[in-house]
Order: C-alpha cells, then sequence, then structure tokens
C-alpha cells in the first residue's frame, strides 16, 4: 500500500491540461482561463457622479451660495458644454461630470427655484466624484490560471473582453460495476442495490467543471466490462466504480489489463477508499474506485478533484486543509490515513459517531472530512484538526 501524498503524485502524473479554446464570455462562468485578459478601457472611462445632485466648481462652494443651471448630465446623455464659476448642472448617478466642475453637490443640500439653486447652510462634505479609471484602467489584467466566477464574468463584461480563452472541459466516463445494481427509478430485486456513485461523483466533477457522462451499468462478466470500455473510448479520463478489489467477480483489472493498463498502484493507505487503483489505458488516464459508496465519493473529493484540475491548467495540488478545534476527545488512531465524515461548526469539529463506508445519510449530514494521520495518538478536545471542506 502508497500513503495518499504518494497516491497523488502518480495521479498527477497520469493525467495533462486540455486544450485551450475561447468561449463567448457568456459560456465561460465555471471555466478555467488560461490565458490573461486584458482591460481595452478605463472604468469609469471619464469622470463620473457618485450620487444625484448637481455638478460646480468646488471654488466657488460656500453655504448660501447660488448657482445658475445651465443644463443637465445622465447616464448616456452627458453635457456637451463647460461649467463656469457659477454654473451648474443637474447630474445624476453614474453620468459624466462636466468639464469644469470637480465636485457635485447632493441633492439633498440643495434649493432649487426655476433655474436658480441655492446650497444649504450644512453641506455634505463628500465630492461625490468618482475619477477616470477608478476600478480599472487600460491594460489592467485578469491573470490566469482562474476558475470564473460571477463577479469574474462582469468585470471581464466592464473590461470590454468579449472571448476568454479557457481549457476544454475534461470528458469524464463513470462506470459503476456489478451485478447487484439498478438505474435510480427502476425497481430492484430482493438481493440489488440502487446505483448511487455514478451519480455522486458526476454532481462532484460537474461542479469543478468537468463534464461527466454516466455509462450503463457493467455487469459482473467480460463481455459487460469489455463494452463498457469500449464505449468510454472517446474520455479524457476513465472511472470505474467497484470491481477493482481481488473477489472472485471484481474482473475491472483483468478486463482493463487485456485493453493495455498500465497500472500506476493499487491500495492506498486510508480509510475510506483502500482499494483504489489507477494506471493508463493507452494514452487514457484510468481510475478504479471501491465500490462502497462513502469509499468513492471520498476519493473523489481526494483524488478526483485535484486531477481534474490539472486538466484544467491548475498545478498537481491536495485537496485545500482547514483546521478547527476538536470538541471532544478521541482515542488512538489506526495505520491508515482516516478521512473521517464530521460537522464544523462555530469552530469547533465534531467526527461523526458512525464512520461505516456504506452510510450515506451520515456523509449527506457531514460538511467537513476530518483527516487523522496513520497510527495518530489520541486527541483532546480544543487541539486542532485538519479537515477538507464538504
Amino acid at each position: 500500500m502508497i500513503s495518499v501524498d504518494d497516491a497523488l503524485a502518480h495521479l498527477f502524473e497520469l493525467v495533462t491540461a486540455m486544450r485551450a479554446e475561447a468561449v463567448p464570455l457568456a459560456e465561460a462562468s465555471g471555466r478555467v482561463m488560461v490565458r490573461d485578459a486584458f482591460a481595452a478601457r478605463d472604468q469609469p472611462p471619464f469622470p463620473s457622479s457618485a450620487m444625484d445632485g448637481y455638478a460646480v466648481d468646488s471654488a466657488a462652494v460656500t453655504p448660501g451660495a447660488k448657482f445658475t443651471v445651465i443644463g443637465e448630465s445622465a447616464a448616456g446623455h452627458s453635457f456637451k458644454g463647460a461649467v463656469q464659476k457659477r454654473e451648474t448642472v443637474r447630474i445624476f448617478t453614474g453620468a459624466p461630470v462636466p468639464a469644469g466642475a470637480d465636485r457635485v453637490i447632493i441633492q439633498e443640500d440643495v434649493t432649487r427655484t426655476g433655474d436658480e439653486i441655492t446650497l444649504g447652510d450644512a453641506l455634505d462634505a463628500g465630492p461625490y466624484v468618482r475619477p477616470r479609471g477608478t476600478d480599472f484602467t487600460v491594460d489592467d489584467a485578469i491573470r490566469a490560471p482562474r476558475r470564473l466566477r460571477p463577479s469574474d464574468i462582469a468585470l471581464l463584461a466592464s473590461m470590454n473582453v468579449a472571448r476568454v480563452t479557457v481549457t476544454r472541459k475534461p470528458r469524464i466516463a463513470l462506470i459503476s460495476t456489478g451485478d447487484e445494481l439498478v438505474l435510480p427509478g427502476e425497481t430492484p430485486n430482493e438481493d440489488q442495490i440502487v446505483a448511487s456513485n455514478t451519480y455522486g461523483l458526476k454532481a462532484v466533477l460537474d461542479a469543478e467543471g468537468a463534464e461527466a457522462r454516466i455509462l450503463p451499468i457493467a455487469k459482473d462478466n467480460v463481455p459487460s466490462l469489455t463494452t463498457a470500455f469500449e464505449l468510454a473510448q472517446d474520455s479524457d479520463m476513465i472511472v470505474t466504480i467497484g470491481g477493482a478489489s481481488v473477489g472472485d467477480h471484481d474482473l475491472v483489472a483483468d478486463v482493463a489489463e487485456t485493453r493495455g493498463l498500465r497500472r500506476a498502484f493499487y491500495k492506498i493507505r486510508m480509510r475510506p477508499g483502500k482499494p483504489l487503483m489507477a494506471g493508463k489505458m493507452g494514452d487514457t488516464p484510468m481510475v478504479g474506485l471501491p465500490g462502497n459508496p462513502v469509499s468513492a465519493m471520498v476519493c473523489g473529493k481526494v483524488f478526483l478533484i485535484p486531477m481534474v484540475r490539472v486538466m484544467q491548467g491548475f498545478p498537481g495540488e491536495a485537496a485545500p486543509r482547514h483546521s478547527a478545534r476538536l470538541a471532544a476527545d478521541i482515542g488512538k488512531h489506526g495505520p491508515r490515513e482516516h478521512y473521517m465524515r464530521a460537522i464544523v461548526e462555530n469552530g469547533e469539529i465534531t467526527p461523526a459517531e458512525r464512520q461505516d463506508s456504506s452510510l450515506l445519510s451520515v456523509l449527506a449530514l457531514s460538511n467537513a472530512l476530518m483527516i487523522r494521520a496513520p497510527d495518530e495518538r489520541p486527541r483532546e478536545k480544543g487541539e486542532l484538526m485538519e479537515y477538507l471542506h464538504l
């Protein structure tokens, strides 16, 4: 058995970044931008008003001063002339500040009679003018690699960037194996269960920006597994769930090897997820996950997501760890690195009482995987523990 860190190092060697492609900005949310994007304009492109009010020359501002209104400036409809010392322009939020003006008197501090305004006795001190380029200027950059969030998309649009260069979405084939499985919505026999792993993993991978595809369930026989692998031939990575152990009905490794699998490793010193296999089938990375539902989902978090990130152009790194204080004492730990379902709340972490790898209900109630090192000593309440976000 190898360590989790060693397994990740092997897995990163199996995958490479997808080719880059330019996509319209409207299709870029959640994609990984791999080429820097540069602003094509200043924002704002002119000094603009931060409030509704009156644009004036600040040198003429005193309580009770009077100004003649000579025009109006609104968003998209600027005032074309210039403001003299005792003149003003009615202005609205976001509108260009006219030449000659450098301050906006908010409308609450003004009394208007016809085309004349009188300033109040207690003036708000703010100039309420946003200088040109306050937000960004021409050639300011958004740096890659970067997963584009909605706020990034809004910023890119404001920068007048219409298309961005992103990595192609990794296409990942998901194959559940086992005679005992039926699809959700079907009626299982008394000795069958409903397949859940591929659906959970598809959700995990799609949320990470991949394009996961659920293939038909492969039965525990060579022809069925062979057909499943043939259906997955156009994928960038193949993930099997179940059948990767060494039982009489565990045929995944044997069938994969007949199709050219070069195995990188088998079995990891972790819990849950020990019987994990990986390698390359021709040029395609393949990962064989254990069949227990929680094991498969934990391995998706610990291994598949970091692999997908490499395929999207990020460096090969383990999932980020966080820390919280232990809510109660726990005893000495066993020989495998353990990813325990847990709840983090108010800065404290509490591992679930039941850690059986078949219990999806416990996983669904958890928001963290608390990590215990191999042969770790007993830990006391209040000690810092590392965990992964769920």
